[in-house]
């Protein structure tokens, strides 16, 4: 493996872990501090992270987002795949260091802090989740597709210049506050894995993957061929 896939790998497990486990410790907060909480740190977390390791891998963070890459013929597939499993460990190591850290669901400071409401890992969920999953699904892939959407203009094509991973945490975070309370508003089936395995939920996974995984393949194949910019098209 060459160097500069090694440096890739470590760059996309870096910052999705940081991804997940800042993510994941806002939505531990969101039920004191509400959903500014989430959106804010996803998306203000996204930001540093991208002008961080952008120039290392792309700053993808996301497979869905680097899915997204594939099918619109900006990665290749041996890079994609190597990114995609530095991804979905990052996140689920993110998830259970995190858990570790607050000592557990049982932890007495947690319960304390969070009172009545109750003790989350931090996972992607929201009033649809539960009862309504494939509706949650649904919206999902329309989050994601919007997200890809965004790196592809603003960033793969340049659009948005040296401002790209502002318009691209400031995307994260608007689709955050949008549809938090509905599914979580994940955008990342790392961001879902980790938190689900950690919690011991997985029934919402196939689901929620089909939808992301979808969301992203589409914008991907849409900028990619049908939307391309001007230069490639």
């Amino acid at each position: 493996m060459n160097s500069k896939l090694v440096r890739g790998f470590l760059a996309e497990f870096v910052g999705t872990f940081t991804l997940v486990f800042v993510g994941a410790a806002a939505v531990v907060v969101a039920p004191v501090f509400g959903i500014a909480a989430p959106a804010l740190g996803h998306g203000l977390i996204l930001v540093g992270l991208i002008y961080a390791y952008g120039h290392i891998s792309g700053g993808q963070f996301n497979p869905a987002v680097t899915l997204g890459l594939l099918v619109g013929g900006k990665q290749d597939i041996g890079t994609s795949l190597l990114y995609m499993v530095a991804q979905f460990v990052g996140g689920i190591v993110a998830a259970f260091v995190l858990v570790a850290g607050l000592g557990g669901a049982e932890n007495a400071a947690t319960l304390a802090f969070v009172g009545e409401i109750g003790f989350n890992f931090g996972q992607t969920k929201g009033f649809l989740t539960d009862g309504f999953v494939w509706n949650a699904a649904l919206l999902e892939g329309i989050l994601a597709f919007l997200l890809v959407s965004t790196i592809y203009q603003a960033a793969v094509y340049g659009r948005a210049k040296n401002m790209a991973g502002v318009a691209i945490g400031f995307t994260l975070g608007a689709l955050i506050f949008a549809a938090g309370g509905m599914t979580g508003a994940s955008v990342n089936p790392a961001r879902t894995l980790g938190p689900a395995l950690a919690a011991g939920e997985t029934a919402y996974l196939l689901p929620y993957f089909v939808g992301l995984f979808a969301g992203g393949a589409l914008a991907g194949i849409f900028h990619g061929y049908i939307l391309p910019s001007p230069e490639e098209s």
